[in-house]
C-alpha cells in the first residue's frame, strides 16, 4: 500500500512539474513572438503607439505597461 501512494505521489509531483514547464515555455513563445511583432515595426508604426525600439524589451518582460 505504501508504495501505491508514493507512486501516486511521484506522479502527481511529476504532472504538475510537467504543467508548470509548460506554462512556462508557453509564456516564453509569447513574449518571443510579442517581441518579433514590435520589432518588425517601423520607427513610424511604433510612433504611433506611443513606442520606441528603446521600449520593445521593457514591454515584452512587464516592466512597462502602457
Amino acid at each position: 500500500m505504501a508504495a501505491t501512494q508514493i507512486n501516486t505521489a511521484y506522479v502527481s509531483g511529476n504532472s504538475n512539474f510537467f504543467a508548470r514547464l509548460v506554462q512556462r515555455i508557453a509564456a516564453w513563445n509569447e513574449m518571443r513572438q510579442t517581441r518579433i511583432a514590435l520589432m518588425s515595426l517601423s520607427d513610424h508604426e511604433l510612433a504611433d503607439i506611443g513606442l520606441t525600439h528603446a521600449d520593445i524589451d521593457a514591454i515584452v518582460s512587464g516592466k512597462l505597461a502602457r
